[in-house]
């Protein structure tokens, strides 16, 4: 029974897949656009979005702020022992397709990138209520922008989000 329920989710995110990821004849100012969103859940940026608050602000920005560096450092290590015990191929060497940006690492499940993205989002969010459309929706394009350049499946993304989630919440309700 649960393997079955397992090899229909596969198959469904597999399908889903094929429908969002870009074929490499994607057109240069759209390739441009995702790429640019795509980095934006990348490490460097994420760690700059949780930490550069914390040398810029006062004392309540710098809380948040450390919130949100704590939220973004406990889910990724949620996500490296998830990934490193899983180990779900990425949809490029599964399917045989090309990827349209260079991969991170080995393994698809779940999102880093996605992960990241919400994890600073969600903390900035819950802080500051008038932003969290903007930020919330620029995690999502984050987490889209992944499978659209074809190295998740939309189930990485989305189990990544949440991840981060989930993360932001307990690291909130601790605080």
């Amino acid at each position: 029974m649960a393997t079955s329920l397992l090899s229909r989710l596969d198959e469904s995110d597999r399908a889903l897949y094929a429908r969002w990821a870009f074929a490499t004849s994607a057109s240069f100012p759209r390739l441009v656009l995702w790429t640019a969103l795509t980095h934006l859940g990348g490490v460097w940026c994420s760690i700059l979005a949780a930490v550069l608050p914390m040398l810029l602000g006062g004392p309540a920005l710098r809380m948040i702020a450390l919130k949100a560096g704590i939220t973004l450092l406990l889910s990724h290590l949620a996500v490296q022992v998830v990934k490193r015990k899983l180990r779900r191929e990425r949809p490029h060497v599964r399917l045989d397709c090309q990827t349209l940006v260079r991969c991170a690492d080995k393994f698809s499940f779940p999102s880093g990138h996605a992960t990241a993205a919400m994890s600073v989002a969600i903390i900035y969010a819950a802080s500051f209520p008038s932003l969290a459309l903007p930020l919330l929706l620029g995690s999502g394009l984050v987490g889209i922008s992944r499978v659209c350049l074809g190295v998740h499946y939309p189930g990485d993304v989305f189990v990544g989000q949440g991840f981060a989630l989930a993360t932001g919440a307990m690291v909130l309700a601790v605080w």
